[in-house]
């Protein structure tokens, strides 16, 4: 019997190494780093969402789920938002965005979570901003070293 070949592809394993770093940086700037948290300005009321993921073409946010929330805490499939992704206190970039999909999520420690997928009105002033913030992470993903305390820098 010949002996089957396995190729592996190089390419492919590299592409899912960077969008792995990609998401890790994502959760580490969201949830400590950058302060980056956003709100969804409905109709004048504030809600304040985390966000999950984001991408060119949108965003995955959550927000607190008991099931006993009222149904003006929950947002439907095709509804669209204003949405404001803060980088200081007192500083954001707003989007609009329609609300795709929805689930429920729990975390680890049993939180509970309505977790929403949405996309970006991409005909917006500020959508370049937010093109120039995801190509920023997409890149960091691709290009960072992790630091293990080596004396010399290098350039690559």
């Amino acid at each position: 019997m010949a002996e089957e070949l396995k190729i592996i592809n190089f390419v492919e394993k590299r592409e899912k190494l960077i969008e792995q770093k990609r998401r890790n940086f994502e959760r580490i700037m969201f949830e400590n780093f950058l302060g980056c948290y956003s709100v969804i300005d409905d109709n004048g009321t504030i809600f304040e969402i985390s966000l999950v993921d984001i991408s060119a073409e949108g965003i995955q946010f959550q927000v607190p789920w008991n099931g006993k929330n009222s149904e003006k805490e929950k947002f439907t499939i095709g509804e669209e938002l204003g949405i404001r992704i803060y980088f200081t206190q007192t500083s954001y970039i707003p989007a609009v965005i329609q609300v795709r999909h929805e689930g429920e999520w729990t975390d680890e420690r049993g939180q509970k979570f309505l977790r929403y997928g949405a996309e970006f009105d991409q005909d917006t002033v500020s959508y370049e901003a937010l093109l120039c913030f995801v190509n920023f992470i997409t890149k960091f993903a691709e290009h960072s070293v992790e630091d293990k305390g080596d004396s010399k820098v290098y350039f690559f």
